[in-house]
């Protein structure tokens, strides 16, 4: 069944978005990360529309979402603190929130390209690339396909990746009975919401066929920041010291006791790794 979202919904909803899974609901003035018209743009790249939001004045600086339950809003307290001394291009990636889902595979070489012609519309500058999850995913890709683009990289949460290390499944049913408000928010985003099972289908087919190691990995020559929780459990300490070994001009950052979503659990840990890396 196609969840229908009305109008008003919208209009209620838009100055309290929530990231999957948010245990509170987000404060009455909390700017809606993903759904901010002050802020919005859409580019068309390939044969979808991309919607992104820039903040702040500096040097660029791109942010990016995990994949699937990702959205914008969950990298909130990146752009907050950020957007203070650089200009941050906050990107929702094909298919999440307010951007298109297209017809192609929606693979990592095509989101560094949605990526890639973000950069070239904004600035004339290299850009800096905080990524977590598929967003750290799509910064490898980036750097490693345009390297004259991207002078640093953070990827958070993001290891080698072995086809068939793990099974993807996801249906509708299973992601509403996780967060079904979640869910039904970024349905209310969606350019074409009824195509959301569809995508499920394109998505899972696509990560269950993927192979990350050293062939891309091997290719950034830019300065990375590979960065997990210690407990990740989407992408295993192993996988991500065996991408940090694989980059050539890599450092890691392991943080204690902390899962996937690292820095919604402890920010402050991840924030006092990521600035003297960010001021090198």
């Amino acid at each position: 069944m196609i969840f229908i979202v009305n109008a008003a919904f919208n209009q209620g909803q838009a100055q309290q978005l929530r990231y999957f899974m948010q245990a509170e609901a987000s404060p009455a003035n909390a700017i809606p990360y993903g759904n901010n018209p002050k802020a919005g743009h859409y580019l068309k790249s390939g044969d979808a529309k991309i919607y992104y939001e820039v903040y702040g004045e500096g040097k660029p600086l791109v942010v990016l979402h995990g994949g699937i339950v990702g959205s914008t809003m969950e990298m909130g307290q990146f752009i907050d603190s950020l957007s203070r001394n650089y200009q941050v291009i906050a990107v929702s990636t094909r298919g999440h929130g307010k951007s298109g889902m297209g017809s192609q595979m929606p693979t990592y070489e095509r989101k560094a390209e949605d990526v890639n012609a973000i950069i070239n519309a904004v600035t004339k500058d290299s850009v800096t690339v905080l990524g977590f999850s598929d967003g750290a995913y799509t910064g490898y890709y980036l750097a490693a396909k345009h390297p004259e683009k991207v002078k640093k990289l953070i990827a958070i949460g993001a290891g080698e990746w072995k086809q068939g290390f793990r099974t993807f499944d996801n249906t509708r049913k299973v992601l509403f009975s996780m967060d079904s408000l979640y869910f039904k928010q970024q349905l209310a985003l969606m350019p074409e919401p009824k195509r959301f099972d569809e995508w499920l289908v394109t998505l899972n087919k696509y990560y269950n066929s993927v192979d990350i190691g050293k062939e891309t990995l091997g290719a950034i020559r830019c300065p990375v920041l590979v960065m997990a929780g210690e407990l990740d459990q989407n992408a295993p300490l192993k996988t991500v010291i065996a991408a940090y070994e694989m980059i050539p001009k890599a450092q890691l950052s392991i943080i204690p006791n902390a899962p996937h979503p690292v820095f919604l659990i402890n920010f402050p840990a991840v924030w006092t790794s990521l600035v003297p890396f960010l001021r090198q």
